[in-house]
């Protein structure tokens, strides 16, 4: 069972949930698959990691909220692709009824559920509800203005940060650790310089999306304020960390925000069958430890985590994201995942459900090139935060 960490009771932290994620559903064969969520909800209330209060049931978001970001045209092609009254044709050309984002029957109320999802944590923190907020159903971070891409219909985080903005008039910092590059957040705040994206990801030359480069940096004003650390393939944990620790806390300082949101895709694992990075989880515990110092560090705390990719829906994502939520509350979970969630679960899975919190250290074979991809991935940071550590040199 879960040991709390001493100190004063207080409720700093909300869980946005809903078992509607779940309307959120392409196909039965569709890698992305909103059980992860449920899973990992069942997995936190199982610990019980939930006080009374944590969990916030997740609004809709109105039409006039999703074209905060998205166009107007694309979101009425949404509305008609979910009654089944939008030509395939015309679907394809916004990026819907594609094997990536088929149409499935709903599907612009299950988005903006995803989207209000991450509105309402926005608004407990900025409001000083909470200090922080998490919800695992958002995380969306392909969708653009007028065209879904990546399983991503509505791009939550964007329409957040715009949210924000508008009625808080805040510096928002957007890091994303999802394998794949959060591509749509960083072109919507391309040319904003009150929003610093930051992406950590598999290097795009294998890898949807392609894009991610040390070279896009933003522009017009917001020229500076977009970075991308593209990592080799085959990545591990220490290298991963060393970019993200490094990245993180310089760009950080460097644009000293007002709020943080961290889009925690749990597809750098290994066993993602997606990417082609080699992580354990031991980056799921250190990835939200150092958010959380951050925004303390920061923003006074103020720090909203939402969910991403993720195929390995039953050994990894759970596990992952619990710790996101653990960390927020100061809960050390021990060692053991509860028998009694393996039991409840076991059955549905293909694979063997993992027994501890932790990897085995021979999770896989030594990587060949170890050292070389080590060493790429450092230079790779370096060329990246070049121009925040040239500033910083000018200035002393």
């Amino acid at each position: 069972m879960a040991v709390r960490a001493k100190g004063p009771a207080m409720r700093d932290s909300v869980f946005i949930y809903s078992p509607s994620y779940q309307t959120y559903m392409f196909h039965q064969e569709h890698p992305f698959n909103q059980q992860r969520v449920l899973l990992t909800y069942d997995l936190l209330k199982t610990i019980n990691a939930f006080d009374d209060g944590d969990i916030v049931t997740p609004r809709l978001a109105s039409e006039e909220e999703l074209s905060l970001v998205h166009t107007d045209d694309y979101i009425q092609a949404v509305k008609l692709a979910g009654a089944g009254k939008l030509p395939a044709e015309e679907g394809e050309s916004y990026g819907l009824g594609t094997e990536d984002t088929p149409v499935f029957a709903g599907m612009h109320e299950a988005a903006s559920l995803l989207v209000g999802g991450t509105l309402t944590a926005a608004d407990w923190v900025m409001s000083g509800q909470a200090l922080h907020a998490a919800n695992l159903g958002g995380g969306l971070h392909h969708g653009f203005r007028g065209r879904a891409s990546g399983f991503c219909i509505y791009n939550d985080s964007a329409v957040a940060i715009q949210y924000i903005q508008k009625k808080y008039s805040a510096r928002v910092l957007y890091i994303d650790t999802d394998a794949h590059h959060g591509d749509g957040v960083q072109f919507t705040f391309y040319d904003n310089p009150d929003v610093c994206t930051l992406s950590i990801h598999e290097t795009g030359r294998y890898l949807f999306p392609g894009t991610g480069q040390i070279q896009e940096k933003g522009s017009g004003k917001g020229y500076g304020y977009s970075f991308n650390i593209p990592l080799d393939a085959f990545t591990e944990d220490d290298s991963f960390l060393e970019a993200y620790r490094t990245a993180a806390s310089e760009v950080a300082a460097y644009f000293e925000p007002d709020v943080i949101i961290s889009q925690n895709g749990a597809d750098a694992h290994y066993y993602d069958p997606l990417t082609h990075l080699s992580a354990t989880i031991n980056i799921y515990e250190e990835i939200p430890r150092l958010a959380h110092t951050l925004a303390h560090q920061y923003c006074g705390g103020k720090w909203i985590a939402v969910g991403g990719g993720g195929y390995d829906i039953w050994r990894v994502v759970p596990r992952a994201w619990a710790r996101i939520w653990l960390e927020m509350k100061g809960i050390d979970p021990g060692h053991e995942i509860p028998p009694e969630w393996i039991a409840k679960w076991q059955k549905q899975c293909p694979v063997a459900l993992p027994s501890s919190w932790s990897d085995p250290a021979d999770l896989y074979p030594p990587i060949p090139r170890k050292p070389e991809i080590t060493e790429k991935n450092a230079q790779t940071v370096s060329k990246a935060l070049y121009a925040i550590r040239s500033e910083q040199q000018r200035t002393k």
